[in-house]
């Protein structure tokens, strides 16, 4: 073999195990470690909640929104979580939006009560949670609006993107999934008071929309009987999963505290586990 030959032979395999080490360390830390954050990360502490002044519609011109706390750490995309508050929440979204620290998801993210982790399908997610503010009745293009907000700002894994919402914000829940549901993984309405038609749940049991809502038998102010009548008819139509219902004999209106408790569970789940067993 020529010297030239042999000398060309040697830098190409030189170069070809160079290739193959640099693969090999790819997912290696600065001191060595094997550990990948954009893959192996699991948050421990809590989600940081910051309020955000933004047109996003005109109805909308403000949220909270929570990140993980090591979301600067990585390049990871998150499951996205839309909290929709009740009517006694409603706000300019400037100097009335601590309204919206007043129940449920974003309560429980302001008082650190609000898990960093869940597991679903034995891997490790945590949220992005945005609660916006509405001026007057939430609509399901304010929800939409939102969803394409956090797309194009933040890393959102499209493949889980989970809406809820109670009262009032049951009601956009429940008609967000009849008209844009396509864009969600799944839904939870909670004590909502709007009525079940033929139109908005054969809609939402033609998309096999998975649902799981809540409501108190002692209701006040929302009959429960509407709850009922959206989980009949939706499953008259047979979808895939069935959409399914928590009663309970007492609370009054207020059936948010504990359905959004991270304790109460369900088949070993709580409703966030329940959302996040679901992807498109």
């Amino acid at each position: 073999m020529k010297p030239a030959i042999a000398k060309l032979l040697c830098i190409l395999l030189l170069h070809s195990i160079f290739i193959s080490c640099k693969k090999e360390n790819a997912g290696l830390n600065a001191d060595g470690s094997s550990t990948k954050p954009d893959i192996d990360i699991i948050e421990t502490l809590p989600p940081i909640q910051v309020a955000v002044h933004y047109n996003v519609t005109a109805n909308c011109a403000g949220f909270y929104r929570a990140l993980p706390a090591r979301y600067d750490s990585t390049t990871k995309h998150y499951p996205l979580l839309i909290f929709l508050h009740g009517a006694g929440e409603m706000g300019n979204g400037t100097t009335d939006l601590p309204k919206v620290l007043k129940n449920a998801v974003p309560n429980l993210i302001n008082k650190k009560k609000f898990p960093p982790s869940f597991t679903a399908g034995g891997k490790h997610f945590s949220f992005i949670v945005l609660s916006p503010q509405v001026k007057s009745w939430t609509t399901p293009e304010d929800v939409r609006a939102m969803i394409k907000y956090a797309i194009t700002k933040l890393r959102v894994d499209t493949t889980r993107i989970y809406v809820t919402g109670l009262s009032l914000g049951g009601n956009t829940t429940w008609n967000f999934a009849s008209k844009y549901g396509e864009m969600a993984a799944a839904v939870a309405p909670i004590c909502a008071s709007n009525t079940a038609t033929v139109s908005n749940t054969k809609a939402i049991a033609s998309k096999n929309i998975p649902v799981w809502t809540f409501h108190n038998e002692d209701d006040p102010a929302a009959p429960v009987q509407k709850t009922k009548d959206f989980v009949r008819l939706i499953n008259s139509y047979n979808p895939n999963p069935k959409a399914r219902m928590t009663l309970w004999p007492t609370g009054g209106h207020d059936a948010w505290t504990k359905a959004t408790n991270p304790s109460y569970k369900e088949n070993g789940m709580n409703v966030y586990e329940w959302m996040l067993q679901y992807h498109k």
